[in-house]
């Protein structure tokens, strides 16, 4: 197994920049004595939020029985299709997963947690990103405010929570809702 030490960065040149993420590669001198390039790209940190909501407060939206969690359905434009997922965004500077999770999660959906807990971070797609992601669990919801962002066009949803992971697993899936709900799921709080 190799270390860390055995690799010797050449050069990190980022080649381009977006609002969204910066893409370069590093120059590495490999254990074996050859150089190659390895392409990354580097996005800011973000959060997916599994976020329960309890049937009273659902009762007192839309008449629905029995705890749920909330989904949003948007768009995605760079792969074409349609998603259930659960909500999720960038962490902003300075702020934590779990008050990236409430602020998300009022934004996206409207409602408010009264308690929130970070479930996992973790590091993701390692082999050409630099980005990590935190999964909180948001519980104790009330209704706040909504206030989506100029890019966000997604419709909440409710999924009963015995079958949120079956939902999650339907065609098109995606990794961040269900890497989040199996770490709920396995945690005990679906």
């Amino acid at each position: 197994m190799t270390t860390p030490d055995e690799w010797d960065l050449h050069e990190e040149v980022t080649e381009y920049e977006t609002p969204w993420y910066d893409g370069g590669y590093d120059l590495l001198e490999q254990p074996d004595g050859t150089e190659k390039r390895y392409y990354w790209a580097d996005l800011p940190p973000a959060v997916v939020v599994v976020a329960r909501i309890s049937a009273d407060v659902l009762e007192s939206v839309d008449g629905t029985d029995g705890d749920h969690l909330l989904f949003v359905e948007q768009y995605r434009p760079t792969i074409r299709e349609t998603h259930l997922e659960l909500p999720a965004g960038i962490v902003e500077d300075g702020e934590s997963y779990t008050h990236a999770a409430a602020r998300e999660l009022e934004e996206e959906t409207g409602f408010k947690p009264s308690s929130t807990a970070l479930l996992q971070e973790y590091a993701v797609a390692t082999g050409v990103l630099r980005h990590d992601r935190g999964v909180v669990y948001a519980e104790g919801l009330v209704p706040g405010e909504r206030e989506l962002d100029n890019n966000e066009f997604l419709e909440v949803a409710t999924v009963p929570i015995e079958s949120a992971l079956e939902r999650a697993r339907e065609q098109p899936a995606n990794d961040s809702t269900l890497t989040s709900l199996l770490l709920a799921k396995e945690d005990g709080l679906i």
